[in-house]
């Protein structure tokens, strides 16, 4: 049962945690267009799509900030508390700081349910609405890099297939100086080879120019030579070169099912992809973490009043995100284990929490 001092505290943690998100995004949206209104007016960009653009802003950029929202609305509506000596009174009542918590804690369980669902099933799509539009008309050459290194592309189909092209072009959905190889064990049993290699979205067919198939035997080597021949394959020729940011773009279960796949492939961005699935679990926990620094840093009536504990908490959650986004880089781009690297802040800072609570009790 939420007493009414627990159900005053956890009004305005929501309250206080709505209004600085209804706060802040228009400030953003409006930095976003002043940077982007030469790039929209040039391209002569449908106002439905800026609208729809600005819908998907409006999600990723809350759920990128989410952290920093959190921490500052606590930190300012506990600070008030503290300045009003609210809490002085509510823990001489014999009220103990862990039961005083108790509100904050539900407001943070909500806060995260909210968050994970958003993560499994909302942001995804904005993400690649937000990316999409990004990349299609507000970048130069953003078609291109879009699919990141198109060249030189090497991958494992199956346990016992490899492919090879050249290079890629996305628009024309070809492919060239392509090859397949087939083993058994070490052994090579046949390698496909093609100028280049068309794929037939009607027929959801191949077609090979400059074939040739050469199957390995006993006695000597058989060779198949064509100049057009149709296949079947069990791969997409889109999934050589994914564009740099399909892994924000799934739901939960889409991504588990293509980090899978990926392996098997011996994909080179499987740390990537893995940061966006560990996340999608560490940020909703980071609320709890948060939540218990706000309190316990802003709890206390300092000297400085309100603006000391605020440049607390901003100094506080730039750290926090400034870690997790450093983290998420070494994971991508090193040999860190991805998910060591996307809970470690979580951890640094709950050892801080846990200090932090120790302090604030006594």
């Amino acid at each position: 049962m939420l007493t009414i001092i627990d159900k005053y505290i956890l009004k305005r943690y929501l309250a206080t945690f709505s209004v600085m998100l209804l706060m802040f995004i228009p400030i953003g949206i409006i930095i976003d267009v002043s940077e982007k209104i030469n790039f929209m007016l040039e391209n002569k960009i449908p106002f439905v799509e800026i609208a729809i653009y600005y819908y998907n802003f409006t999600v990723y950029f809350a759920n990128s900030l989410f952290p920093i929202f959190l921490f500052l609305s606590i930190i300012w509506f506990t600070s008030k508390l503290a300045n009003n000596t609210e809490i002085i009174a509510i823990l001489s009542s014999g009220i103990s700081f862990t039961r005083f918590l108790r509100p904050y804690i539900i407001g943070a369980s909500m806060v995260s349910v909210f968050v994970l669902l958003m993560g499994f099933f909302v942001v995804p799509a904005a993400s690649e609405g937000f990316n999409n539009f990004r990349y299609t008309y507000l970048r130069t050459g953003g078609k291109e890099a879009m699919r990141g290194d198109d060249t030189d592309v090497y991958r494992q189909i199956s346990d016992t297939e490899f492919i090879y092209v050249n290079s890629f072009n996305t628009l024309s959905k070809t492919a060239f100086n392509f090859s397949l190889e087939k083993f058994d064990k070490e052994k090579l049993i046949y390698k496909i080879s093609a100028s280049r290699i068309k794929w037939n979205p009607k027929s959801k067919t191949y077609t090979m120019y400059d074939y040739t198939k050469r199957t390995v035997g006993v006695n000597g080597d058989k060779i198949e030579k064509l100049a057009e021949k149709e296949a079947r394959f069990s791969f997409d020729l889109e999934d050589l070169a994914p564009v740099v940011y399909i892994a924000e773009t799934l739901s939960l279960n889409k991504l588990i099912n293509f980090i899978d796949k990926e392996k098997k492939r011996g994909s080179s961005n499987i740390n990537v992809y893995l940061v966006v699935l560990y996340k999608k679990f560490s940020v909703p926990v980071s609320a709890f973490i948060l939540t218990i620094i706000a309190v316990s840093v802003s709890s206390m009536k300092r000297r400085g009043g309100m603006g000391m504990n605020l440049a607390i908490g901003i100094a506080l959650a730039f750290a926090f995100v400034f870690f997790d986004k450093i983290f998420g880089v070494l994971a991508e781009k090193s040999s860190i284990p991805a998910m060591l690297a996307v809970w470690l802040p979580n951890m640094a800072f709950g050892i801080l929490a846990i200090y932090l609570l120790r302090n604030a009790k006594r």
